[in-house]
């Protein structure tokens, strides 16, 4: 890899869409506080969806190392992108910290990053670090096939269209809390489950499935707990496959979606591995940490202990 003269301080890149404007709208606070606690820092705003990955991999060209997303789990995801796809240092040279503005704030939720900017600036200037794993997830658009990285939960089938409903929506200006749960309860209408061959670290399964669930994190879509015992570090994804189970016991069960119980139910089953693939008749459509993406045949992998991070508080148990 390439020698660049390292730069000390931050780059600081905005989403100004994230939250619903937050981003744009609460700039000025979010800087007069960073000014305050004394870090120098570069700031830089998207200005189109995949712009955080660019900003992220002509910066590491320019020499910085320290990288603040003020965003939210998308906008991360596409610095981690840009980190992970970066030929002039190794990933774990650059440090990674969060500002979030989103509305989920799935990721930042699992390390005790707070949506009160001030109290998540104290964690960033408390440099307390891991090494995190990344996931990586390869899918089909059409004939053409691509890669994504991913650090928080990847899937497939009934979470890639709630996923794809609420990216829509939020494109359009449609955003809130709530956005996502109300995009399960209208996905579930016209859902329906889905057969495919799912090959786990080299043991194949024919099953028929509602959605499967890839993680390095526990949270995905304002809190639901996916796959609630996830390790960031552990250097192994951990899978969660709801099987062929109706929409009426899906809105009967609802809760153990956010209880951390997931696992307890008798039609759903986990998984701990290192390679996960699936191949369907139908297309299945996929997301990465919330954004939108291809479809089948689909491939998940890990990288571990590749990203360095800057956490506030997180535990295994």
């Amino acid at each position: 890899m390439n020698q660049t003269a390292s730069k000390q301080e931050w780059l600081v890149i905005v989403n100004p869409n994230a939250g619903n404007g937050k981003g744009k709208k609460d700039w000025s606070s979010i800087s007069s506080l960073l000014k305050r606690e004394g870090l120098t820092f570069t700031a830089k705003f998207t200005d189109r969806k995949g712009h955080a990955t660019t900003i992220t991999l002509e910066a590491i060209a320019e020499g910085f190392r320290k990288i603040i997303t003020v965003g939210g789990d998308g906008t991360l995801n596409e610095v981690v992108n840009g980190v992970m796809m970066n030929r002039i240092c190794s990933p774990g040279e650059i440090i990674l910290a969060l500002i979030p503005v989103g509305t989920g704030n799935d990721w930042g939720r699992m390390f005790g990053i707070p949506l009160d900017y001030e109290k998540a600036i104290s964690i960033i200037c408390g440099n307390k670090r891991m090494l995190h794993d990344a996931g990586l997830i390869s899918f089909y658009n059409g004939k053409e096939k691509s890669e994504r990285y991913f650090i928080n939960i990847a899937g497939l089938g009934f979470e890639s269209v709630v996923v794809r409903r609420t990216n829509i929506q939020k494109d359009k200006g449609r955003g809130g809390k709530l956005i996502y749960f109300y995009n399960l309860l209208m996905s579930l209408l016209s859902y329906k489950n889905t057969a495919a061959e799912v090959t786990i670290d080299g043991i194949k399964r024919n099953i028929k499935f509602f959605s499967l669930n890839v993680g390095n994190g526990r949270y995905c879509g304002g809190g639901m707990r996916q796959t609630p015992d996830a390790v960031p570090d552990d250097g192994l994804l951990d899978v969660t496959v709801i099987n062929d189970i109706g929409k009426i016991e899906i809105i009967r069960n609802l809760q153990i979606l956010y209880n951390g119980k997931i696992l307890s139910h008798p039609k759903i089953d986990g998984y701990r591995c290192k390679n996960i693939k699936v191949v369907s008749d139908s297309i299945i459509y996929t997301e990465a940490d919330g954004e939108s993406l291809g479809h089948t045949p689909a491939e998940f992998s890990i990288v571990p202990g590749v990203i360095s991070i800057i956490y506030g508080e997180y535990s295994i148990g």
